[in-house]
């Protein structure tokens, strides 16, 4: 099927006199002036009907989006009609495409012809709508690509070939190096040398790594809840441990909220851990079960792409037939649920908002008050408590219901990253805009002038161009900023590059550089000695 993987090239080339192009149609010996795809046995014609093969290699070659299949199928029978090749005969060139380009992600490559076809199934029956699926959650998640996780007070970088680099706060082990001594210095977790990482995510004393082959590794707190009193967490792990409940599910995302966790699988299908008393998500179990629950309800069927957790709720971001939608479940308060209330939702409620708006969701981020969504359109959302301007609104309103940042109007955003009321949105230029809460020097404007005006830890109630950022001439793609109500709050700014950039609050060694004996926190950004291109 793949023209590359064979001994021989399938196809020839020949020395052509080079010719205007005009003149190369005027004395064409054909028989017709006008060439279609389906030939006949009219001698020159190139018949593609009969070399379906070379089709599908550029097809698949150009990784087109599976909306540019739908075109070419829509507009052009050819396409349509049945390749005839393994492994079905009947699917279109475009399929076959599709289904190509869906055999390259890394977490579709093991699974069985039952479990794609399962997959197939749940995305929709369409191999193209399998792929969208696939490339949504490599978008949104940057999954199998470099990035770093501001955690509270520790931090977790991952590189393009799979090392988990950690530093900062190790009191509960929580940088896996088999210690509890806080360190500054970015080092790879030499026990996973072998293991290549796709994702991490971090806690208050706790972190979970995800490897390719969708095994969870967690260190630290021994919880799955992140709270910060009781019981939960009385014993620490120093080294990554494999989950055993979740052995039997093949993860690719995890997300941990303050008295929750949830991970993402293969599939699509949402599980959580501890808080489901009095069904706050959707199952009745004790705060310290460790047994994965799928969360039920309107998701059991609808695979999911992206799983963003705030302090006591949780965001899903779903891909359907009709287009990509966010539902949400947990604590209401403040509106962060978005349905424009602010009660409590136990199973997963569809935010209707984004339909009335027009908005084709495509990166979801919860904060610990307040949430955001960066529509295919480039337009950014958010709602929630809007306590220090950190919904961009220009006030502290709260708002119950996603609500247009109408100062982003002219910007084109295609990241976004909450915090504890801290927002920041990447643009498709590499600009980086941040607004809400100045604590800790965590949003990047602290300048010079800044300090020389008194106002080093103002909030920003409109968005406003990260400048230390911009003046680096550097292209940024990723921003992780801290979620936590508890710690002060620090952030990284990952460049195209591969370099990684800190500031905020870093007196436990998070920022991943080493500050002066009284000094506390930076407030212009720093690039981190270590390379994750």
């Amino acid at each position: 099927m793949d023209a590359s993987t064979s001994g021989t090239s399938s196809v020839q080339y020949h020395n052509i006199a080079e010719q205007p192009i005009a003149a190369t149609i005027v004395n064409s010996t054909f028989q017709r002036q006008v060439r279609h795809c389906f030939g006949n046995a009219t001698p020159g014609e190139f018949p593609l009907s009969a070399n379906p093969s070379i089709v599908l290699h550029v097809l698949t070659g150009c990784n087109l989006d599976p909306q540019d299949l739908a075109t070419l199928e829509a507009t052009c029978s050819f396409f349509r009609q049945p390749a005839n090749f393994a492994p079905d005969n009947e699917l279109s060139l475009a399929e076959l495409a599709a289904l190509d380009m869906c055999r390259k992600r890394a977490i579709f490559k093991p699974m069985t012809q039952e479990q794609c076809h399962d997959l197939k199934l749940k995305c929709g029956g369409s191999w193209k709508l399998v792929l969208r699926f696939l490339l949504a959650g490599e978008a949104c998640s940057r999954r199998e690509k470099s990035h770093a996780v501001a955690g509270p007070g520790h931090s977790i970088a991952v590189s393009s070939k799979g090392v988990a680099y950690s530093f900062g706060s190790n009191s509960s082990g929580q940088l896996g190096n088999g210690t509890t001594e806080e360190e500054w210095r970015p080092h790879p977790i030499r026990s996973l040398q072998g293991i290549r990482v796709i994702q991490a995510a971090v806690g208050a004393g706790r972190t979970m790594l995800i490897s390719d082959t969708g095994k969870v590794y967690a260190f630290g707190k021994e919880s799955f809840g992140e709270a910060e009193y009781g019981i939960q967490g009385s014993k620490v792990v120093t080294t990554p441990q494999l989950v055993e409940s979740l052995k039997d599910i093949f993860v690719v995302q995890a997300a941990i909220g303050n008295f929750f966790t949830a991970v993402l699988s293969r599939e699509g299908r949402v599980y959580t851990f501890s808080w489901g008393n009095e069904t706050k998500l959707g199952h009745q179990t004790e705060q310290a079960d460790l047994e994965p629950r799928p969360l039920l309800g309107a998701l059991e069927n609808i695979p999911v792409v992206q799983i963003a957790a705030g302090y006591c709720y949780l965001l899903a971001l779903a891909c359907q037939p009709s287009g990509m939608s966010v539902y949400s479940v947990g604590c209401g308060l403040g509106g962060k649920l978005g349905h424009g209330t602010r009660t409590d939702e136990k199973v997963p409620r569809l935010i209707e908002q984004f339909q009335t708006l027009n908005i084709q969701p495509a990166v979801v981020a919860a904060g610990a008050w307040h949430a955001a969504v960066v529509g295919k359109d480039g337009r950014v959302c958010t709602w929630g408590w809007g306590r220090y301007g950190c919904l961009g609104h220009g006030n502290e309103d709260c708002e119950s219901a996603p609500k247009v940042v109408e100062a982003l109007s002219n910007v084109k955003a295609v990241y976004v990253a909450t915090g504890d009321y801290t927002t920041f949105v990447v643009s498709d230029d590499g600009n980086v805009y941040s607004f809400g809460c100045g604590e800790s020097s965590s949003l990047g404007h602290n300048t010079a002038a800044a300090e020389a005006q008194g106002n080093r830890h103002s909030n920003v109630l409109f968005p406003e161009v990260v400048t230390s950022l911009k003046q680096l001439n550097e292209r940024v793609v990723q921003i992780s900023l801290t979620n936590s109500i508890y710690w002060n709050a620090h952030t990284f700014a990952l460049t195209e590059s591969g370099k990684l950039y800190a500031f905020g609050a870093g007196d436990k060694g998070q920022l991943g550089v080493e500050l002066s004996a009284n000094q506390t926190e930076r407030a212009i950004p720093e690039q981190i000695d270590i390379d994750l291109s």
